[in-house]
């Protein structure tokens, strides 16, 4: 399963909406407080291109922001992340 970064400030209620999302979907998570480390902050435009918060990659691939997150789980997108593990046999 991939892992979900969220690139996030202390004071975004945005980012706030998007754990709220992940939390009540199940979905692990690691986030990061670009505003307590500038470098995280570099690192995070330019793997996403912007300079906005959240901004959420599950794997090596980037989502968007929380508006992006919350049109994927309407689309379903989400579920497989929230699901139990299958065996692969």
């Amino acid at each position: 399963m991939n892992k979900i970064t969220m690139y996030s400030t202390l004071s975004c209620p945005y980012c706030a909406g998007a754990e709220q999302l992940m939390q009540q979907k199940g979905i692990a998570y690691d986030k990061i407080l670009v505003d307590r480390d500038p470098g995280e902050l570099s690192k995070m435009m330019q793997r996403s291109g912007r300079r906005s918060v959240p901004q959420l990659f599950i794997g090596e691939t980037h989502i968007g922001g929380f508006d992006d997150l919350n049109a994927l789980e309407l689309a379903g997108g989400l579920a497989h992340l929230s699901a139990p593990p299958t065996d692969s046999a």
